[in-house]
């Protein structure tokens, strides 16, 4: 099975063709030089590329994207774009969480044990989820604040391999308790496209709605029931 699959919940814009457990193309943006993420600049272009590795669109046989948690706008890009190519090229579609993508590269580095996926949810908040040793999931994903993650990460009776953005961006919080984060700079915080093209091969049953994981409201949301409140005169 060929498979071409992308992430953009995160900072970074990734894509891979994948073949039955073989890479054949492989990307990984990360910001601009302003300083931005590049997906709705950078996925198509990306996308097509992992297509033409697989000898184009005739030789692909799924599409396969990542559903977050992350940001509401990258979100937005990669399902819409999954949606739109599986539309104009009658391909089926698979949505894969983006934190159980991290999860698997943490087994790939060699991390023994439970895993912790812990991704920069913004607003001084995080996205984690636990799983263990063989990617099953002991925790769902939920938000968390540093200190509420910590309160949970006392509960266990051994500390878990650690990594996303999240681990680093909370690096001193988190590592009060004794929990050892990689250095920034490993790829191990980061989502792999391989990772999404793997899951959704893996995965059972009919590929479903591709619907995103936010776990909480949309700012926009929020705004609006702040101002639905009525005010004192």
């Amino acid at each position: 099975m060929v498979v071409v699959g992308f992430d953009t919940a995160t900072a970074d814009t990734a894509a891979c063709a994948w073949r039955d457990g073989e890479v054949l193309h492989e990307s990984l943006l990360g910001l601009s030089p302003q300083g931005r993420p590049r997906h709705a600049t950078g996925l198509l272009a990306e996308v097509e590329a992992a297509a033409a590795a697989a000898g184009g669109w005739a030789g692909v046989d799924s599409i396969a994207v990542g559903l977050g948690p992350g940001s509401f706008t990258g979100l937005r890009v990669a399902i819409a774009t999954a949606q739109g190519l599986a539309a104009a090229l009658g391909l089926p579609a698979r949505g894969v969480c983006t934190l159980d993508a991290i999860a698997r590269g943490i087994g790939e580095a060699g991390e023994e044990g439970e895993r912790l996926v812990v991704q920069d949810g913004f607003r001084g908040e995080v996205f984690a989820a636990l799983y263990s040793s063989t990617e099953e999931r002991l925790w769902e994903p939920a938000v968390y604040r540093p200190d509420q993650l910590l309160a949970r990460l006392d509960e266990l009776a051994t500390t878990p391999s650690v990594a996303g953005s999240g681990s680093v961006r909370f690096r001193r919080e988190l590592s009060e308790n004794g929990v050892r984060i990689p250095d920034d700079a490993d790829p191990v915080h980061r989502v792999a496209a391989r990772h999404i093209c793997a899951l959704a091969a893996a995965a059972k049953g009919e590929a479903g709605q591709l619907a995103p994981i936010y776990l909480r409201p949309p700012d926009a949301e929020r705004w609006r029931e702040r101002d639905s409140f009525p005010t004192a005169e």
